[in-house]
């Protein structure tokens, strides 16, 4: 009896592991070696000024407001949001059934000054997949988004988070550094604006990345009420690229704070 009750014990213990594990891969926080927002910042040639205007989060309490999966029907309302309250975010868009529905909404994107970026192009795990097929899912957006903005993509968000060396090698030979998070509203999982609103205030922090995707229902209706209450805690909004600088996004390297 006890040797069964160690081994039921071992079983849970075992499986209370896997989970922990999964949770945290498809938070974005699987094991791999990142670097910091700060990090970045401080590698970078002292006394290099900061990019993008005057924003310099060497000094600012920066955050970062990024959108994963679009464009979608709700992004041009989110776009006259951020439009409004004067926040730039990046974008890092799906190509199938997104970039390619909606080319006008990617253009605007950067035209109003927001980071536009790749999230793949058909949301394939790349680390299921062959090194041809991580190749063509990271290309595809790449070259849509450069035919349309003019401006070839140096940033993109693995789906779910889940990235490994064979990614890291061929995200560098297409100039890709690979953006995670540090803040998730885990939008998919409800269409409640209060609940999506809470869930970011409780989890930002300086140098933060704030995972939000505009495709689901509630996600867009919370931002407004996220950017106020983070303008009024002082925080400064920025891009992905803006919280690096005067560092800049190096390809095959992974940042999270």
């Amino acid at each position: 009896m006890k040797m069964r009750t160690g081994r039921r014990r071992l079983r849970l213990t075992a499986l209370a592991s896997a989970a922990a594990c999964l949770a945290l891969t498809l938070s974005g926080c699987a094991e791999v070696d990142t670097t910091a927002p700060s990090s970045a910042r401080a590698d970078a040639a002292h006394g290099a000024p900061a990019r993008f205007g005057s924003v310099d989060c060497r000094e600012a309490k920066c955050i970062a407001l990024t959108f994963d999966a679009g464009p979608s029907e709700n992004s041009a309302r989110l776009l006259d949001i951020l439009k409004e309250k004067k926040v730039p975010a990046t974008f890092f868009l799906l190509g199938a059934r997104h970039i390619e529905k909606y080319p006008e909404l990617v253009k605007r994107m950067a035209a109003e000054g927001h980071e536009v970026a790749s999230h793949t192009w058909d949301h394939k795990i790349l680390t299921r997949i062959s090194d041809t097929q991580i190749r063509e899912e990271l290309k595809r957006p790449d070259d849509a988004i450069e035919r349309l903005t003019g401006h070839r993509p140096t940033l993109m968000r693995p789906p779910q988070g889940r990235t490994d060396a064979d990614v890291h090698k061929i995200a560098k030979q297409e100039g890709l550094a690979e953006v995670l998070w540090s803040v998730t509203a885990k939008d998919y999982t409800t269409n409640d604006s209060a609940l999506i609103t809470k869930r970011v205030l409780a989890q930002a922090s300086r140098d933060g990345i704030i995972l939000l995707h505009d495709i689901y229902k509630g996600t867009v209706p919370a931002v407004p009420g996220i950017i106020d209450a983070l303008k009024a805690r002082g925080y400064v909004f920025v891009t992905v690229p803006q919280l690096l600088a005067p560092g800049k996004a190096e390809p095959g390297k992974v940042y999270r704070p």
